[in-house]
């Protein structure tokens, strides 16, 4: 399956999903992943040149040209960054047409995503920043959820070593 194919799957579960729950918290899920009017109108004004034009450094990476799939997109964005890219890519239809018209003549979808999360970061970084801080939040008290119940199993162990370490001198009285 390629890149365009995967992305239009997610896209369309995105929409379906969206039309089905309430608008504030479609809004609400805009928000927390950067999705505001400043940045919608920044994001209009690209062309093919301002792709085209951008330098990339170069790939020395021989993994990177050899194809886009979507396993390749979703190592190369975080996700927060696909999800972003989902829901700007439904908002603003000037983007997926030029990254159709782009994608894979000029650019490679990586390389694609790449210039996009550059020319965008000065908007999207304090809400990317702030999804990753929940993010360790969240692993954080998972953790301590798991080292509170390896706790509780350890107590139960021992209390069970106890009462079987006791059986045995009682068949030892008999003898």
């Amino acid at each position: 399956m390629d890149v365009y194919s995967w992305f239009r799957r997610s896209l369309s579960r995105t929409t379906t999903t969206t039309n089905v729950t309430a608008q504030p918290n479609l809004k609400d899920n805009e928000l927390i992943h950067g999705i505001t009017d400043q940045l919608l109108d920044f994001i209009k004004s690209f062309s093919i040149d301002t792709f085209r034009n951008f330098s990339l450094p170069d790939e020395e990476d021989g993994n990177k040209g050899s194809g886009d799939t979507p396993e390749n997109v979703q190592r190369d964005l975080s996700h927060w960054q696909q999800r972003h890219a989902l829901l700007v890519l439904s908002k603003v239809k000037e983007l997926s047409e030029l990254r159709f018209k782009l994608c894979p003549r000029y650019l490679k979808e990586h390389q694609f995503w790449t210039i996009y999360f550059a020319l965008v970061k000065g908007f999207v970084a304090k809400y990317e920043l702030h999804a990753i801080q929940l993010d360790k939040l969240k692993q954080m008290r998972m953790e301590n959820e798991n080292t509170q119940d390896v706790a509780a199993c350890e107590v139960e162990m021992s209390e069970a070593k106890q009462t079987t370490d006791v059986s045995p001198t009682i068949s030892e009285e008999h003898n």
